[in-house]
């Protein structure tokens, strides 16, 4: 019962994180490691539950997501809002083809991450600051040049710590988006990525997941995460709006200053 309690307590902390600039991943490897929860080996779980997340966007923003399917044939802003999130998933995929594999066996530990944590959070002060008014207020305004430059920043969340949500928003900021526009882009570009992280990671550890033996305890955390992605979406764009991206910075810079203390 402890486990599957555990493995809740995991994918609440997921849903909670994977959509706001704080570093999901970094918080799940310190997590793992800091409860001994039994996770299956080369941190599949970690990465499987983002599933539930996904699958919280995927419902949330359903009738977008529906709309620019049925207009694709015929629709320019269909066209163009698809080919925007082709062009920024790209660079990640290929960088996570690359380099993935290494980078999960010699940068996943809590020092990396909660170094990645304070430097992050640093930036996104400096960042907030300067780039508070975008001149793009819309998704659908996004021009090709730029989603491929916010795709670039996106490569760098493939450290743990630096944030998937964190590079792609603040690269958005910097290339002259609004703050809710970066958030909800974040949010789509989330889909592909983390889909083809997820399959990705399971088919290669697919023989050691079979070995470990409790997939349960994997849907019981991905269960979570999708209710509590459910919910923090939408508070997400609300505290963005009203207050900015700086409550996110200064909790990252608390938490890599406590993962330090906690795993000196």
């Amino acid at each position: 019962m402890m486990e599957f309690l555990t493995a809740a307590f995991l994918g609440l902390i997921e849903g909670l994180t994977e959509f706001i600039p704080v570093s999901s991943t970094a918080h799940l490897i310190v997590l793992v490691e800091g409860l001994k929860f039994p996770a299956p080996p080369n941190h599949v779980f970690e990465v499987f539950i983002q599933l539930g997340a996904i699958m919280a966007i995927v419902v949330l923003y359903w009738k977008k997501l529906w709309k620019t399917l049925m207009d694709l044939p015929h629709g320019a802003t269909a066209r163009s809002f698809t080919l925007n999130v082709i062009v920024a998933t790209l660079p990640a995929l290929a960088a996570g083809a690359l380099g993935r594999s290494w980078i999960k066996e010699h940068l996943y530990s809590p020092h990396i991450a909660a170094l990645m944590l304070i430097l992050g959070g640093i930036i996104i002060l400096l960042l907030e600051k300067r780039f508070r008014h975008g001149k793009i207020q819309n998704i659908d305004d996004i021009p090709l040049k730029t989603a491929f430059l916010i795709g670039i920043c996106q490569m760098l969340a493939l450290v743990p710590g630096v944030s998937r949500s964190g590079t792609t928003i603040m690269g958005s900021l910097f290339l002259g988006l609004s703050r809710p526009a970066a958030a909800e882009f974040s949010f789509f570009l989330a889909i592909p990525v983390m889909l083809a992280a997820v399959s990705y990671d399971t088919l290669k550890n697919w023989d050691s997941i079979i070995a470990y033996g409790h997939f349960e305890l994997m849907l019981v955390g991905l269960a979570a995460a999708f209710i509590t992605a459910l919910v923090v979406v939408k508070l997400a764009l609300k505290i963005i709006s009203r207050y900015g991206f700086a409550p996110f910075a200064w909790y990252r810079i608390a938490a890599g200053i406590c993962i330090f203390l906690i795993f000196r």
